[in-house]
């Protein structure tokens, strides 16, 4: 089977290829004899019905400083030309996203697009996780500055971050004696109209905040992200450190709590965060840690992946 595939990512030229998870199923991809395309979201455009975008043919290859080589660009129709489109660009979760989202339903699931983007839309990261309250942390939703500070004086130690950030930006540990809280909650507000999220804090954070990858609902592999001394996050744009885990009982358990919705709802493609046990997060958008786990089990998920778009094809 040769699948004609467009890419929806950010620029070839600024991924690591050591660590990037698209560069990895680009590579897959191609080593199955698909056709591979590339496109920026800000290339995607729809008219008179027809979902279009300007992209380059492209080649992969495992070679620092030249690791794509680009065609000249063509205009697909994404409907009648491409089978699979992989929406693999970051966030932020902004209206530029939901807006890719809502063009590419268009021509979904006839062209198969790679997390199901209504899903993707109805399921962002740190909303979508508190449809598990039983499985969380305790945790907050609000913009209002009364619940907050009750929240605090409950739990005491805390962690506020934006509810549609990423990568870590703009997460804050407030211990208990930190006088900062209003003043965060002010330059949050000052920022956006979006609420914040706001849970108890977890020590068991300084062990590690663990990455564990589900293929349609099935987890199948996990690394664990070691903060960096002095550092509450453990996102690896912060300075985490990947290492080698297994996954325990209680993650397993999770994971089989989770597992049939997103399968249910088209989610081929999910990396969860789990921390002591507390599921924190549900990745849907463009979730990361394959060649991580490549690296310390020899686990090659990406084709697990493929396997699974390739049955629905």
């Amino acid at each position: 089977m040769s699948l004609r595939v467009a890419v929806q990512m950010d620029p070839m030229e600024s991924i690591n290829i050591d660590g990037d998870s698209s560069f990895a199923l680009m590579l897959e991809g191609q080593a199955r004899g698909h056709k591979l395309w590339h496109y920026h979201v800000r290339h995607l455009s729809m008219k008179a019905g027809e979902v279009t975008a300007w992209a380059h043919p492209v080649t992969v290859k495992r070679e620092r400083g030249a690791h794509y080589e680009f065609g000249a660009p063509v205009q697909l129709d994404l409907a009648r030309d491409i089978d699979v489109v992989l929406m693999r660009q970051d966030p932020p979760f902004d209206m530029a996203y939901i807006t890719a989202t809502h063009i590419l339903e268009h021509i979904h699931p006839k062209t198969l697009v790679v997390n199901d983007p209504a899903s993707v839309r109805n399921a962002p990261e740190k909303l979508f996780v508190l449809k598990f309250p039983e499985l969380m942390p305790e945790t907050l939703v609000t913009s209002d500055t009364r619940e907050i500070v009750r929240f605090r004086q409950e739990h005491g130690d805390i962690i506020v971050k934006p509810l549609f950030g990423n990568g870590g930006a703009g997460v804050f540990h407030l211990k208990p004696n930190d006088s900062n809280l209003n003043s965060l909650i002010e330059m949050f507000t000052e920022r956006s109209r979006e609420p914040l999220m706001v849970q108890k804090y977890l020590p068991a954070v300084r062990q590690g905040d663990k990455r564990v990858i589900l293929i349609d609902g099935v987890a199948l592999g996990g690394i664990n992200r070691v903060p960096a001394e002095g550092e509450a996050r453990s996102n690896m744009h912060v300075g985490g450190t990947p290492v080698k885990t297994v996954l325990t009982e209680r993650e397993l358990e999770i994971c089989a709590k989770i597992g049939p919705e997103l399968k249910a709802r088209g989610m081929i493609f999910v990396g969860i965060d789990v921390i002591g046990g507390y599921l924190t997060e549900i990745n849907v958008t463009s979730p990361t840690g394959l060649q991580e786990l490549a690296r310390f089990d020899g686990i090659h998920l990406e084709r697990n992946i493929w396997d699974a778009i390739e049955r629905r094809r």
